[in-house]
């Protein structure tokens, strides 16, 4: 049953084409509208879920898929663009796959799924990311400071929580990994 949180992350996912092609055209201002309204309707779904106790397993697999998935492009294009530099996009990247290959391997071997719940340190960084996208993208669409002061210290943030978080999911998942070891002997 396709639910109205789980309409709103499916617009979401409709969205990430949209923000990729006014991004590579350039097309700042358009592309930071569509951002932040794709963010509205993560907020928005997430609060509409809680309230109407609509939660589903679709929208659990959903609406995190659609988030990485508009935060990911979107660092890809802007470091293409050279709005970013690369390392940042390879670091963001790389810590979503050390997570989800993590998990990954846990189900295989262990044949169950490891419960997952975001973090305080992992929602700041998801946090920083929209935020280093959204910073990036509304200043190239109207620059307003120097935009390498600024957006040095917004993007070291994102490093900083994006690497600290890895570490504190994979430390979680090795903690699990060694419980479920004992249980098992």
């Amino acid at each position: 049953m396709l639910t109205l949180p789980n309409f709103l992350t499916l617009l979401r996912i409709l969205a990430i084409p949209v923000v990729v092609v006014l991004l590579t055209r350039e097309a700042y201002a358009p592309a930071f509208i569509v951002f932040m309204l794709a963010g509205v309707t993560d907020a928005v779904d997430g609060a509409i879920a809680r309230i109407m106790d609509s939660k589903s397993d679709l929208g659990a697999l959903l609406d995190p898929m659609a988030d990485k998935l508009l935060m990911v492009s979107s660092f890809v294009v802007l470091a293409i663009n050279k709005a970013i530099p690369l390392w940042i996009v390879a670091l963001v990247i790389s810590r979503d796959m050390i997570i989800v290959t993590g998990y990954a391997m846990m189900h295989l071997v262990y044949g169950e799924a490891m419960k997952i719940a975001p973090t305080r340190l992992g929602k700041a960084n998801t946090f920083f990311e929209l935020f280093t996208i959204a910073f990036v993208v509304m200043h190239l669409a109207r620059p307003v400071l120097p935009l390498e002061q600024v957006t040095g210290v917004v993007i070291c943030l994102t490093a900083l929580t994006s690497a600290a978080s890895c570490v504190q999911y994979v430390y979680a998942g090795l903690l699990w990994q060694q419980r479920r070891g004992k249980d098992e002997g």
